[in-house]
C-alpha cells in the first residue's frame, strides 16, 4: 500500500523520548549507559512500518541531548577479520563504523572512542585500529571472557570485565551503538558498570530498542513485522514473565532479553548492591508506542512488510543466502498477520502484465493508488520503462509520449554491448535516468519528467524476475519498496 496517510507523530516522539532519557539520566546520579539497539539513522524499516516516523529520528532525537552525551561505537574483532556484511547498505561493519564516525562528526556529536569488543589480535582488528588512530580516534580492547554470561564469578572479577581496557568518558550520557547486531553492546555497558564502580562513580545502564514495542499487544502487526525483519537472528517476541510478575501488567519484549535478564539482575546487584530493575521492560525507555496516532494505518503499513519481507527472504533462497526455516518463520508470521502475498496490489497488476507480453514486466503503486506497469522492450528493461511510465502520470505528460529519442539510447546501447562486454542491450534503471537527464536539456517533457523523480519514495514495485544489483540499488536510492519473483530471467 503506498499512500501518504501519518499513523505516528514524530515531533511528540522526540520530545517525549529526550525527556525520557533525561529522567533516566537523573535516577543514576553520575553517569548512565545507553544502549541503543537497531540502527541510529537511516532507519527505514521504522519508518515503512510506522509511516510518519522519520528515519534520522533517534539521530534527531541525541541531538536534543548532545551537549551532555558521547557516543562510543562497539565492533566486534571478529567481525572484522570476516569482512561481515551490513545487509541493508551492502558495506562491511568496519566500513559502516567509518560512515558512523562521519555522520556524527558532522551533525556535532561527540564519539569519544570505538570499542574492539572479542579481541585476540586479529591482524585486521590491529590495521582497523590504526586506521582509527591516525584520525585521532581512541580505541580500546574487550576480551573474550569463559562462560560468558553465566560464569558469574568470573565475569564479575579482575580475571573477567577486570581484563578489559577501561573506557574513558566525560560525559553524564553514554550512547553505546554498533554497526549491527552481536558487536557487544550490552556486554560493553556491563564492563563499565563494574570499572565504574570500583572507582566509586555511580553508573547506571539503560536500553533504547525501537522495536518490538514494548506497550503495544504481542501480535500487533509492527511487533511481527520486527519479527519478520530479524527473521535471520531467531529473535521471537514474548510477554515480558519478569514485568507480569512483579507488576500484574502484560508487557512485550523478547527472548534475548528476558533470557539473560536473570544474569544482568545478579550483575546489579553484585555490582550496585541492589537491581535498579524488576524486568527487561523497565530497562528500556522507548516512547514509541505512545506516539503511534492511527493504529489501521500503521496496521496495513506492518502487513505490507511483512509480505515485503516474504518476498526478500524468498530471492534469498534462490540465490542460497537464505535457509528454509527462514521462509517458514515468515509464512507463519504471515498467517498471524492474516496476510497473502495477494494483499500486495502490485504482485497481481505485474504478473497479469508478464502474461499479456510474454516478457518480464513490473509494476508500481502510486500514492494515490493508481497501477502503473511497465514491459520489456527492445531499448529497455521493463524496470526502466516502470519508472519513465511512473514519471510521466507523476508530470500528467501523456503516455504516447517519447521521454528519450532513440538517437540517444542507441548509442548507449552500443558503448554496452560492443565496449563494455555486457550480454544485454537495454538500459538498467540508473542508465535510463542519467539517459533522461540528458535529455531534459532540450526536451520539456523529459525536464518534467525529471522534475518528478522525488515522487517516487514510498512507492511499492514488485518485478516478475529477480532484478539486477544495479536496478535494485537504484530502486533503493529513490527509496522505492522493491519486491521481486523468485525467478530468474
Amino acid at each position: 500500500m503506498s499512500n501518504n496517510k501519518i499513523g505516528f507523530d514524530n515531533d511528540k516522539y522526540l520530545k517525549m523520548q529526550s525527556e525520557h532519557i533525561r529522567e533516566r539520566i537523573s535516577q543514576f546520579g553520575d553517569k548512565l549507559y545507553l544502549e541503543f539497539g537497531g540502527k541510529l539513522f537511516d532507519d527505514f524499516h521504522a519508518s515503512r512500518v510506522l509511516p510518519g516516523f522519520k528515519p534520522d529520528s533517534k539521530l534527531q532525537m541525541l541531538m536534543q541531548l548532545k551537549d551532555e552525551s558521547e557516543i562510543v561505537i562497539v565492533i566486534n574483532s571478529n567481525d572484522i577479520e570476516k569482512n561481515k556484511i551490513r545487509g541493508d547498505l551492502g558495506i562491511t561493519y568496519d566500513i559502516e563504523v567509518i560512515r558512523l564516525l562521519n555522520v556524527f562528526s558532522q551533525k556535532g556529536l561527540y564519539v569519544s572512542s570505538v570499542v574492539l569488543t572479542q579481541y585476540s589480535g586479529q591482524a585486521s582488528a590491529d590495521a582497523f585500529q590504526s586506521r582509527l588512530e591516525s584520525q585521532g580516534i581512541k580505541v580500546y580492547h574487550h576480551y573474550h571472557i569463559n562462560g560468558y554470561p553465566s560464569n558469574l564469578k568470573l565475569i564479575m572479577s579482575d580475571d573477567g570485565y577486570g581484563k578489559n581496557d577501561y573506557i574513558e568518558t566525560t560525559r553524564k550520557l553514554v550512547v553505546i551503538t554498533a554497526p549491527g547486531p552481536g558487536s557487544g553492546k550490552m556486554a560493553t555497558c556491563l564492563s563499565q558498570l563494574y570499572h565504574e564502580h570500583k572507582r566509586n562513580i555511580s553508573a547506571g545502564y539503560a536500553k533504547f530498542e525501537t522495536f518490538p514495542i514494548w506497550n503495544i499487544p504481542l501480535r500487533h502487526p509492527v511487533n511481527i513485522a520486527y519479527e519478520a525483519a530479524t527473521s535471520d537472528l531467531n529473535d521471537v517476541n514474548m510477554i515480558d514473565p519478569f514485568h507480569l510478575e512483579a507488576y500484574g501488567k502484560t508487557t512485550v519484549n523478547y527472548n534475548r532479553d528476558v533470557d539473560i535478564f536473570p544474569v544482568l539482575n545478579a550483575m546489579f546487584e553484585m555490582i550496585l548492591g541492589s537491581s535498579p530493575y524488576k524486568s527487561p521492560t523497565d530497562m528500556g525507555v522507548n516512547m514509541a508506542g505512545n506516539c503511534i496516532i492511527d493504529n489501521d494505518v500503521v496496521c496495513e503499513a506492518s502487513k505490507q512488510e511483512i509480505i515485503r519481507r516474504y518476498y526478500v527472504a524468498q530471492c534469498g533462497r534462490k540465490a542460497g543466502t537464505v535457509k528454509e526455516e527462514e521462509i517458514y518463520k515468515l509464512e507463519l508470521l504471515m498467517k498471524q498477520a492474516g496476510v497473502t502475498t495477494a494483499d500486495r496490489k502490485v504482485v497481481q497488476a505485474a504478473l497479469k502484465r508478464e502474461q499479456e507480453t510474454n516478457a518480464p514486466a513490473a509494476a508500481m503503486e502510486l500514492p494515490d493508488g493508481t497501477i502503473i506497469t511497465g514491459r520489456t522492450s527492445n531499448l529497455l528493461g521493463a524496470a526502466s520503462a516502470l519508472l519513465l511510465n511512473a514519471l510521466k502520470y507523476f508530470g500528467g505528460i501523456k503516455e504516447d509520449v517519447l521521454l528519450m529519442s532513440p538517437d540517444v539510447i542507441e548509442p548507449i546501447q552500443n558503448l554496452k554491448v560492443e565496449h563494455l562486454g555486457n550480454q544485454n542491450p537495454r538500459l538498467h534503471t540508473d542508465e535510463t535516468l542519467l539517459a533522461l537527464a540528458i535529455c531534459a536539456t532540450t526536451s520539456l517533457e523529459a525536464k518534467c519528467a525529471t522534475e518528478q523523480i522525488s515522487k517516487l519514495r514510498g512507492c511499492d514495485v514488485h518485478s516478475t524476475v529477480i532484478l539486477s544489483a544495479v536496478d535494485e540499488r537504484t530502486f533503493k536510492r529513490l527509496g522505492v519498496n522493491l519486491t521481486c519473483e523468485p525467478k530468474y530471467q
